[in-house]
């Protein structure tokens, strides 16, 4: 069951890995082939997850076809994040190269380094244990990966050693090891999840999921009103790494999960999906200090069987790369939504796709019917291709959509 994915762009290295700008970005050739986190834990299949390699090249002969599977040794990762090891972080630095995926186990908070050299059939280059990780940084649960400018790779813990929170930040250096934290304290911060950081208005912010206790077994609407689940936004002071302001969203933005800056990085605007509560809240910088908004709204519907209004349940969006366009996926409900954000405090939505979901509206592709609900999302540069996957977490998936266990799931090019 896919449930994360990145795509490889070929042709792009100038200086050092990425790209010099989101404009020279948009100009790159089209990708050629997906990664994408394929799971057997949770379905009842006792064998490991993997990476697969998806050919997504129109003109070849394995065109969306699965072209290599790299299979991790241990059995009950739950992979589901990943990232590259650098990326235009580090364009300016000609030593540094994109060549390793850090791909962390949710689960078992084990760390797999994966090599790319041979783009189309990725292999194994080392694991890094979660006891290791655990005696230096009692940590546990890791999420998003990003690289850094300095070569270190920065991955959010959602949870302490126990499983409770509030996590924090782990470190790698540049041959992976475990280099420790990378805070200073963790005080105001209840929970972790997503991050992202804008060094040139000297900020990070991350969000707030809940502590892994809560959530790996599956979702209970009681442990949302026994304070289980998060509602903040941090802002870090990124050289100093501590909380400089806590936003605390209340009742009307619980779960704040993805987080994403404008891709232009003399911007201060962004973005934060608050999943329970399916809204979307705008932060920009006024006179010094961080304000938030609320700017979408999407309502909950009547649904046979349910005991409160399904919310559609916001569980990833992205911006494309000329910061025109955010996209949102509503896990719930079952459609995919565009909203044109030229003016990032008045969102306009200007297109709709349904791809499965509890609603019953979305039917199917190529004689496949689309079971569970759109996810994980992925934009080309060119802002042209739209690729989605449909699993969020395996406990969640059987208890909300069983049947992806059963049948797979799914990975959708929306053009």
């Amino acid at each position: 069951m896919a449930n994360e994915h990145d795509v490889h762009h070929e042709g792009h290295a100038a200086c050092g890995p990425g790209y010099a700008s989101p404009e020279e970005a948009m100009k790159a050739d089209p990708e050629k082939i997906l990664y994408t986190i394929a799971l057997y834990d949770g379905t009842g299949i006792q064998e490991p997850d993997y990476l697969a390699t998806v050919d997504v090249d129109p003109n070849s002969p394995t065109y969306s076809q699965v072209i290599s599977r790299a299979v991790m040794p241990y059995v009950g990762d739950e992979l589901h994040h990943f990232g590259w090891n650098a990326c235009s972080s580090c364009h300016g630095d000609e030593s540094k190269s994109r060549q390793f995926l850090v791909i962390p186990g949710f689960h078992s908070s084990r760390m797999y380094i994966v090599d790319t050299s041979d783009e189309r059939a990725p292999r194994l280059h080392k694991v890094i244990e979660p006891e290791e990780i655990k005696e230096k940084t009692n940590l546990t649960a890791p999420h998003t990966v990003h690289c850094l400018a300095d070569g270190q790779v920065m991955i959010s813990m959602l949870g302490d050693g126990e499983g409770n929170g509030p996590g924090g930040f782990l470190l790698l250096d540049e041959d992976f090891n475990v280099a420790g934290r990378w805070e200073q304290k963790t005080d105001g911060m209840r929970y972790n999840y997503d991050f992202w950081y804008q060094p040139r208005h000297n900020v990070m912010v991350s969000s707030e999921f809940g502590a892994p206790n809560a959530y790996f077994g599956g979702f209970n609407l009681e442990d949302v009103a026994a304070g289980k689940y998060g509602r903040q936004l941090h802002f870090w002071d990124w050289n100093s790494h501590e909380i400089v302001q806590n936003v605390d969203l209340g009742e009307d933005g619980m779960v704040p999960l993805e987080v994403r800056f404008h891709h232009n990085p003399d911007s201060t605007h962004g973005f934060v999906g608050a999943t329970l509560s399916s809204n979307m809240w705008h932060w920009y910088k006024s006179n010094g200090s961080w304000s938030v908004e609320k700017v979408i709204d999407i309502p909950s519907v009547e649904l046979a069987g349910w005991p409160i209004p399904v919310p559609s349940l916001i569980t990833d969006f992205l911006l494309s790369m000329d910061d025109r366009y955010l996209y949102l996926s509503n896990w719930f409900h079952g459609d995919i939504c565009q909203y044109d954000v030229s003016d990032p405090s008045h969102p306009r939505l200007t297109g709709q796709v349904w791809c499965g979901g509890l609603r019953g509206k979305g039917g199917s592709v190529q004689g496949h019917t689309l079971l569970g609900g759109p996810q994980m999302l992925q934009l080309s540069l060119d802002g042209k291709r739209l690729y989605v996957t449909n699993s969020l977490l395996s406990a969640w998936d059987n208890q909300f959509y069983p049947d992806i266990a059963t049948a797979g799931s799914y990975l959708l090019q929306i053009d």
